[in-house]
């Protein structure tokens, strides 16, 4: 699955050391764990958060799936191939407001929460940059929702949410 997403767009290449300053996989595995005992990761870590990028790495990653999708279905009975269609998992960490009152933060927060609620990553894009809203990790927020879309995803659900000030 690297290797195909590495194919799909010349803005994503392998770096070593892109995670070593990084601490999104420390929150992510966790998470990952509760779900599944065995899996395998391909990290993907940001430092351009522009928009074009945000989408292209989508583009990039939800095309990858869907080519690796084709291949593992081939030879397959029915059964395997539905199975087949959920066993990648996009994870995106990010947190929310920075140094906000409790109040302030909500406000704040759910304005981009909405936005990923709505599997908008432009709005998402928008809405942090027009109201300052301090979310770090936006820009795999983002390119997760892109490549979710590109693959079909219909809806979100927050689980979830609290903030520092609470």
């Amino acid at each position: 699955l690297a290797a195909l997403i590495l194919s799909r767009s010349w803005r994503i290449r392998e770096d070593p050391l892109a995670h070593l300053q990084e601490h999104s996989l420390e929150v992510q595995l966790p998470f990952i764990q509760y779900f599944k005992d065995t899996f395998k990761i391909v990290p993907i870590q940001m430092l351009d958060t522009r928009l074009e990028t945000c989408l292209e790495v989508g583009r990039a990653v939800a095309e990858a799936i869907k080519e690796r999708r084709g291949q593992r279905a081939e030879g397959r009975g029915e059964d395997e191939e539905k199975s087949a269609i959920h066993d990648v998992l996009i994870v995106a960490s990010s947190d929310m407001s920075h140094y906000e009152p409790a109040a302030a933060a909500k406000e704040k927060d759910f304005k981009a929460i909405e936005q990923i609620l709505n599997l908008d990553a432009e709005g998402l894009s928008r809405v942090v940059r027009e109201h300052g809203i301090t979310m770090c990790g936006y820009g795999p927020a983002a390119a997760m929702l892109a490549a979710n879309k590109a693959l079909g995803a219909a809806k979100a659900e927050l689980i979830k949410y609290t903030n520092s000030g609470e």
